[in-house]
Formats: structure tokens, sequence, C-alpha cells
């Protein structure tokens, strides 16, 4: 699958809502990795490899792709609806306080950085928009608030795909990198192989159903809760 990005600025602009120093405070939640490697279920690269590997395919193919591809197209369509649906439906699908709280976070951030960059929220969503008789939710997901970006720069939907499950990868590739820990040539391999299994993933985000979306990793969901109350932890909970 070939990803056209129709212009240069939006390609920066790509670059940019994906980077690991867009300041939405992505890097500071390790998503339950740090107590997997506290717990002794990671302690190489190839565990890392492989616990990665499975929430890619599990969770984000089944769940925040196909719900950015909705939210995209709802903020296109500017049917705040269907945009507020589906933003509760992202933060329904998280399964513990602290995978939540990464949502909800990341999103408020990101909503901060768009009234700094003269960016506000679209029309549609305004709760002061006389045309639409629903209230603007009160906490949007970082999926929502990254769609709303993705429109608002003209990235076309399958390179906002892309950058998505790209700023993840990387973000979760330097958490583990901290944390088991891995040297930097380790982490390139790692960033490599990952990414390497985007274009399968989102040529199946794209086809998957409305009532196919949702995952279920126990081991995912466990460690996250388990990292709250963890002894001492370098990330977020």
């Amino acid at each position: 699958m070939a990803i056209n990005i129709s212009t240069e600025p939006a390609l920066l602009r790509l670059m940019q809502l994906s980077s690991a120093s867009l300041p939405v405070g992505g890097y500071s939640f390790s998503q339950g990795l740090e107590y997997a490697v506290e717990a002794g279920w990671i302690s190489s690269q190839a565990q890392v490899h492989e616990w990665l590997q499975l929430v890619m395919s599990e969770s984000i193919a089944q769940v925040d792709l196909p719900l950015l591809l909705r939210l995209i197209n709802s903020a296109q369509d500017e049917d705040q609806q269907q945009f507020i649906y589906w933003n509760a439906t992202v933060l329904a699908c998280r399964e513990t306080k602290e995978l939540l709280l990464t949502e909800t976070a990341m999103g408020a951030a990101l909503l901060r950085l768009f009234e700094k960059l003269d960016t506000p929220l679209p029309l549609f969503l305004c709760s002061n928009n006389k045309e639409s008789s629903n209230a603007t939710p009160k906490k949007i997901s970082f999926t929502a608030a990254f769609s709303l970006a993705a429109v608002k720069w003209n990235i076309n939907k399958e390179a906002a795909l892309v950058g998505y499950l790209w700023s993840w990868i990387e973000n979760q590739v330097a958490a583990a990198t901290k944390l088991v820990p891995l040297g930097q040539t380790a982490s390139q391999s790692l960033l490599l192989a990952l990414s390497e299994e985007s274009t399968s993933l989102i040529e199946r985000a794209n086809i998957i159903q409305d009532d196919e979306i949702g995952s279920s990793l126990p081991g995912l969901a466990m460690a996250s809760a388990w990292h709250e109350t963890q002894y001492s932890r370098l990330f977020r909970s």
C-alpha cells in the first residue's frame, strides 16, 4: 500500500504531529510496559518486540486505527454526533485508569497546544454552536484530537494512520529503552522491525467493521492496573 501525501506542507505537519517532541506527554506513560519489565515478563529485545507486536496487532489495529479513521471522517463531515460517539468509544475501550488517563491527558495537552498555535476546536464541536443541540464532549481523547489536527492540516487519512502508529511505536520503544534497558542499536532495530508491519495493520484497520472494533489483552490490562500500585516507577500512572 503506497501512502500518498498530497502536499509538502501536509507532510511537514504530519511529521510535526507524529514527532516524539510534540508536547503532549506521550513519553511519560509506559502503558503497562513498566510493570511487565518489573515482573520479569520482559527482559530482552526479543521479548519487547513480541509484546509490542501483539499490542499493535490486537489493540492498535483493532481499536485505535479504525476509530481514528472514523473520527477523521466525522470531523471532515462536521458530524458532531458521530464525532462524540466515536470519541466516547475510544475512552470506553481503555480498560484501566492508567490507560484512560493516558488518552485523556494527552488529548487535553494536544487541545491546549492547538489553542496556543491559534488552531482552536472546529465550530462544529463548540458548545456555543447554535446549529447543534449536542454539547462538546467533556473529555476528548488523544485519538480524537489527533483526528482534528489531521483534518485541520489537510493530512489525508492513510498518512494520518501511519503517523499515529509511528508515534505509538516510537514512544513505546523509547520506554523500553529506559526500562529493560536496551542499547541504541537494539532500539533502532525494534523501530525498523515494528514499522515494517505498519502496512498490513493499516490495511486491516481500513476494512474493520463497526461491530468488529475491540480488543482483549488481559495481560496488558493487568500490567497497567498493577502499575498503579508499583512501589517504584519511572513512568506516570
